[in-house]
């Protein structure tokens, strides 16, 4: 049986842990932050610490057989309830997928504490605030650029608004990532309108190209400035 000291160290150790992850997920703004990661981290460490201690007082008995990895199985299914309500549904966007991923890495590193895994448990938080703030940046640069394509449309004036936009869109509205119009330095009767759209694929981008041309009042239509 582990000591006092030993038990409020794995715990206060599982809260600075989750709050490390927390932290990177809170200044994002998402719902599951810092108090939800440190809340998850230090409850699988407490389960942890409880499957694993917690019965020690009866393993003298006959036929008592103790396996604390069925406790830590119950926790990494359980906490599915938490990564399910951090997941939103935004017309065909899906966000928060990674929020629930790390609070089901969080759960893990709070077993790993109540274990005393405690090299493990540190390493995984690192490499986990790695995944979450160190690989943003690369797959923004290389990877969501790319799925990024802009338009610019000219049309009669006043025929064409950001409200009017959705609506013809319809469900591959959310794509628009940026509507800008401004006048045409040629015609002041023609608006100037550049959209941006994230994160479509070729078959998205060639059915919105065509639901664009059909608008009434489209004049002009090129795609990265170039004629389409």
């Amino acid at each position: 049986m582990i000591t006092n000291m030993e038990l409020i160290s794995r715990l206060v150790l599982a809260a600075v842990l989750g709050s490390v992850i927390g932290f990177e997920r809170e200044r994002l703004s998402w719902a599951a932050g810092l108090r939800t990661h440190m809340l998850v981290c230090v409850g699988s460490a407490l389960i942890m610490i409880v499957s694993a201690f917690g019965f020690a007082d009866v393993l003298g008995n006959d036929h008592v057989v103790l396996d604390p990895s069925r406790v830590a199985a119950q926790v990494v299914s359980g906490i599915g309830f938490l990564g399910a309500g951090s997941i939103l549904l935004r017309g065909e966007i899906i966000r928060g997928l990674t929020t629930a991923a790390s609070l089901w890495s969080v759960a893990a590193v709070g077993l790993a504490v109540g274990g005393g895994l405690y090299t493990a448990s540190i390493a995984a938080t690192i490499i986990v605030l790695i995944i979450l703030a160190g690989i943003k940046p690369i797959e923004k640069r290389f990877i969501t650029v790319k799925q990024r394509r802009q338009l610019i449309l000219l049309v009669e004036r006043g025929s064409m608004t950001f409200h009017s936009l959705h609506e013809a869109l319809g469900p591959a509205s959310p794509r628009v990532k940026q509507f800008v119009m401004q006048q045409s330095d040629d015609d002041p009767q023609i608006d100037e309108v550049m959209i941006t759209l994230n994160r479509v694929s070729s078959l998205e981008f060639k059915a919105i190209c065509e639901q664009l041309r059909a608008l009434p009042g489209v004049k002009d239509f090129r795609d990265n400035g170039e004629p389409a």
